[in-house]
C-alpha cells in the first residue's frame, strides 16, 4: 500500500477504528520469519487481539473503485507464508457465509466479488508434507460511520483440523439446503384434495385427537473458542496421551496443531515450547508417527534449534545433543 492509501485509510477516523491497521503488503520479507501461520496472525493483527473478527474495507464506494479491498488481506498473507514454505496454497471449502446472521449483510457480501474472492476454508501443503487448513468467514457488514460510501466486513481467521473444517463446511452446507428445502405445488394439492375428501365431522375429530406440537428443543450456544484456548487444549490432551502411551498418532497430531500456533499472545511460552518438544519427541521417538515423513530426524532437529536459538530452552539444548 502507497503513501497516500495509508493516509487515506487513517483519515477514516474513529468509524473506522476497527478496521486492520497494517498495509496490504504480503512481500516474502513480512512474513517469512514466523514459526507458525498462527503466530503470523496474530502478530499480523489479522483477528482483533482477542482473536474475535475483525473489520475490513470491502468497498471505498464507487468513486475509489480503483483502491485495493482490505477484505483479500486475510487470504493474501496467508497465501503468500504458503508460498516462501515452498507450499501450494489452494481453496479447499467455499464459505456459504453461515456465521452472518443477518439475511441483509449476507446480500450484500454475497453479491460483491471483494468478499467471496477472500473467503472460505484454504489447505496449504508444505514441500515437507506438512500441511494446515485456516477458515475466513464473514460475520457483519456495515457501512462506516464516518460519512463516506466505504463499507465493512467483519471477518475471522482461524486453523482448523481437517475433521474440524469438514464438520463446519460439510453442516453448514447439508443445514442450509435443508432450510431452503419447501414442499413441492404436488404435495401442496395432495394436501388439499384428502381434505375436501374428508367428511367434516371426521375432521373435526382428527382435530380434537391430534397431539400438541413438541416444543423445539432448545440448542446450546456454540461458544467460540479463542486460539489461545484451542492451543492449550490440543498441547494438554497430546502430552496426556504420550506420558501415558495411548493413541499416540491422534497425541503427536494435536502436539503439531498446538505447536503450530506459536506463540500467541497473552499466553506463557512454555505452552508453545513445550508443544514443540512434543512434536520433536514424536519425530524422533514414535515411529507409527515419524514413518509419515521422509526426513523426521532433520524437522526434529529444526524444531529443536529454534526452541534452543530463540527461546533459550535447556530441554532442546540436552535433546539436541542426544540425537546428534
Amino acid at each position: 500500500m502507497n503513501f497516500k492509501t495509508f493516509i487515506l485509510i487513517g483519515g477514516l477516523g474513529i468509524a473506522l477504528h476497527g478496521c486492520t491497521s497494517f498495509n496490504g503488503s504480503s512481500s516474502d520479507n513480512s512474513v517469512k520469519n514466523f514459526a507458525s501461520p498462527q503466530e503470523m496472525i496474530a502478530q499480523k493483527n489479522i483477528n482483533q487481539a482477542n482473536g474475535q473478527a475483525k473489520e475490513y474495507v470491502y468497498s471505498w464506494g464507487s468513486n475509489q473503485n480503483d483502491k485495493e479491498p482490505q477484505s483479500l488481506y486475510p487470504r493474501k498473507y496467508l497465501n503468500n507464508y504458503c508460498s516462501v514454505k515452498n507450499g501450494k496454497f489452494s481453496l479447499l471449502y467455499k464459505s456459504s457465509l453461515s456465521l452472518v446472521k443477518n439475511q441483509s449483510d449476507k446480500k450484500l457480501l454475497l453479491a460483491s466479488g471483494n468478499v467471496k474472492q477472500g473467503i472460505g476454508a484454504y489447505k496449504c501443503v508444505q514441500s515437507n508434507v506438512h500441511s494446515w487448513i485456516v477458515s475466513i468467514e464473514p460475520v457483519s457488514e456495515r457501512k462506516s460511520g464516518d460519512g463516506s460510501n466505504a463499507r465493512l466486513v467483519s471477518l475471522q481467521t482461524r486453523l482448523m483440523s481437517a475433521d474440524e473444517a469438514k464438520r463446519f463446511y460439510t453442516n453448514v452446507a447439508v443445514t442450509s439446503r435443508a432450510a431452503e428445502k419447501k414442499s413441492s405445488p404436488n404435495e401442496q394439492n395432495t394436501k388439499k384434495a384428502l381434505n375436501k375428501s374428508t367428511p367434516p365431522k371426521e375432521q373435526e375429530l382428527k382435530k380434537e385427537i391430534k397431539p400438541a406440537a413438541e416444543l423445539p428443543a432448545v440448542q446450546p450456544l456454540k461458544v467460540v473458542e479463542t486460539p489461545q484456548q484451542q492451543q492449550l487444549q490440543a498441547y494438554v490432551s497430546a502430552r496426556r496421551d504420550l506420558s501415558k502411551g495411548q493413541n499416540q498418532i491422534n497425541a503427536c497430531n494435536n502436539a503439531q496443531r498446538a505447536y503450530n500456533y506459536g506463540k500467541l499472545k497473552g499466553t506463557n511460552a512454555s505452552v508453545y515450547t513445550d508443544s514443540g518438544m512434543l512434536v520433536a519427541r514424536c519425530l524422533t521417538s514414535v515411529p507409527a508417527y515419524s514413518n509419515r515423513f521422509a526426513n523426521s530426524k532433520a524437522q526434529a532437529i529444526k524444531i529443536l534449534q529454534h526452541l534452543a536459538n530463540n527461546y533459550n530452552h535447556a530441554g532442546a539444548k540436552n535433546m539436541l545433543r542426544q540425537i546428534k
